[in-house]
């Protein structure tokens, strides 16, 4: 069993997923939290980069992204696939992020694409801690919920968006979406899956 909890299916799966995430671009991918990603180069935090489309897509716009999967087989396709001289990939995962900590950075803004669920509710509550603290001031989070049927061999919990706001304003974060959206992808159609997108924001202390 993986040290991370949550990676589960994805280091057998890597190879179709690679192709399953290029399908759906970025801008449409994140449309609903678009007008909140920054504008000027900063320092991102990719939370389960998977393979790295997202990391990529950021890092050409200048931004510099530490990108962190904790699946070996995710990440060296991103490596290979999606890579840039902005990305720095590293192993790591909720709900610690121990490595992360290690660098002694904070962040403007922490991207966790169809991630939380893939945590149980105590992990939640150690890991939402540990994503404040990595923020810096103004710093922004810009998350995915996944709601529907689990696929076969996967480990992903029901999580709400009312619980997620909660934790958000339990650790002093403004609240600036919550939105429910429906799947853009086959067969996440077929199956009823639906997303929230969330974005919380650090103030100045």
């Amino acid at each position: 069993m993986s040290q991370f909890p949550g990676t589960d299916g994805y280091q057998e799966q890597a190879p179709q997923l690679l192709l399953h995430y290029g399908r759906l671009a970025p801008e449409l991918a994140f449309e609903a939290a678009l007008h909140l990603f920054p504008k000027d180069p900063c320092r991102v935090l990719d939370v389960g980069a998977g393979t790295g489309i997202f990391a990529a897509w950021l890092a050409k716009q200048g931004h510099a992204v530490v990108a962190v999967e904790p699946t070996e087989g995710m990440r060296s396709l991103g490596m290979a696939h999606n890579n840039h001289s902005g990305i720095t990939w590293m192993e790591d995962g909720l709900p610690s992020l121990a490595d992360v900590i290690a660098l002694g950075k904070v962040f403007d803004l922490t991207l966790l694409s169809s991630v939380w669920m893939h945590l149980d509710q105590t992990e939640r509550e150690e890991g939402f801690g540990v994503l404040a603290s990595l923020l810096a001031p103004h710093g922004r989070i810009i998350m995915t919920l996944r709601h529907g049927p689990v696929p076969k061999g996967r480990r992903m919990f029901e999580v709400s968006a009312d619980e997620t706001l909660s934790l958000a304003s339990k650790h002093g974060l403004e609240i600036l979406l919550n939105e429910h959206r429906p799947s853009l992808q086959e067969p996440n159609i077929s199956l009823g899956v639906t997303w929230t997108f969330l974005a919380f924001q650090k103030p100045v202390a």
